[in-house]
């Protein structure tokens, strides 16, 4: 037996205490109305009853109201822990792959970098031996009767020299270049799924961004060229990494599947995400741009809402955009909003406060 309490039990319990509620005070909603138009329906001519029958009602009024602004905090509540429980489960996942990717990160680096250094090692040795090769050949080709050049000139011929030259530095670059990308990846595994531990820190944002986009690479390569568009010199935005790294995730993503739905696999043209950022005055801005089909208008006033989505059945849960709504505006006190128009694409600018202007002034 576990001694560990499920975090999503108390908003569970919460939510069912809520539901009986709402539904206690519908009874006794019921209770009152039916009690007045009974006393209604009775014909009297008693001053007295009248009098009683009136304050009555005014009092099944009063109530009614008290009833219906009751319900509607209790709506409210219930949606709003609806949102929390789903929230905490989606960030229970989200630590559960960060903690795996980065001891799945930490086990492959050292064995790819072996890999690395003697592959690099093979390269140096081999253009180092390439010239002797070279120089066996040509004097082969120049002496006979020599039996330790006869026997050279037998094994060169089975070496095959003109093809190993052209292809051995060709296989050797291809895989140092492959070796290379593992390595920014798992980097990127490693950099991405670092907790911040819920404090705000200056981070590299151009450093963090090309880090969340090499781990979505798999989602926008096949369908859209990715252009990123940051200054070197951009200032240190003071943020919570990981959570910022999941908004700018979440927008790629939904890029790739907007662009998806138009170009489909990609055999007759990609399309373009371009992710850029700047700082003006005392806010950086970070706009994911792409060339996908647009929102229709019928949606664009439900963007942000929890579990919303156009996406087909099994492609999208509803909580991405929601959850950049959260970790934007509530936790970093910034703005998103987006640009959208049919047929051409969708921009999301997310605007975080820097704290202070570009000058180095604290911000108003």
């Amino acid at each position: 037996m576990s001694d560990r309490t499920d975090p999503t039990t108390e908003p569970t319990e919460r939510i069912a205490a809520l539901e009986d509620e709402l539904r206690a005070c519908k009874r006794t909603l019921d209770v009152l109305m039916d009690d007045a138009e009974q006393r209604a329906a009775r014909p009297t001519n008693d001053f007295a009853v009248v009098q009683q029958n009136i304050s009555l009602a005014r009092v099944v009024e009063h109530k009614t109201r008290e009833l219906a602004e009751e319900r509607t905090k209790l709506t409210a509540a219930l949606a709003e822990l609806r949102s929390a429980q789903t929230e905490l489960t989606q960030s229970q996942k989200l630590t559960a792959i960060g903690q795996l990717a980065a001891g799945v990160a930490h086990e492959i680096n050292t064995p790819i970098q072996y890999v690395g250094d003697n592959l690099a090692f093979l390269q140096k040795v081999f253009q180092q031996t390439m010239p002797i090769l070279e120089a066996a050949a040509a004097a082969s080709a120049c002496s006979t009767g020599v039996p330790e050049l006869d026997i050279v000139r037998e094994l060169l011929k089975k070496v095959k020299l003109a093809r190993v030259s052209t292809q051995v530095p060709r296989a050797l670059e291809q895989s140092l270049e492959g070796i290379a990308r593992v390595s920014k990846i798992v980097g990127a595994m490693k950099d991405f799924s670092h907790p911040s531990g819920g404090e705000k820190a200056e981070v590299d944002l151009r450093a963090a961004i090309e880090s969340t986009v090499t781990i979505a690479r798999n989602e926008w390569k096949y369908v859209a060229e990715l252009e990123i568009d940051i200054p070197d010199d951009l200032p240190s935005v003071p943020c919570l990494r990981d959570e910022l790294n999941q908004v700018v995730l979440n927008l790629v993503v939904n890029a790739a599947h907007a662009i998806g739905d138009v170009v489909g696999d990609g055999a007759a043209g990609r399309g373009l995400i371009r992710v850029s950022a700047r700082v003006a005055e005392n806010w950086c801005e970070i706009r994911v741009s792409d060339t996908g089909g647009g929102i229709p208008e019928s949606a664009k006033a439900r963007v942000f809402d929890p579990f919303f989505t156009t996406k087909a059945v099994g492609k999208g849960t509803g909580q991405g955009l929601a959850i950049a709504y959260n970790v934007v505006v509530e936790k970093h006190g910034g703005a998103i909003s987006f640009e959208s128009k049919l047929g051409e694409g969708t921009t999301f600018i997310i605007r975080i406060p820097l704290g202070t202007d570009v000058s180095g002034k604290e911000a108003a």
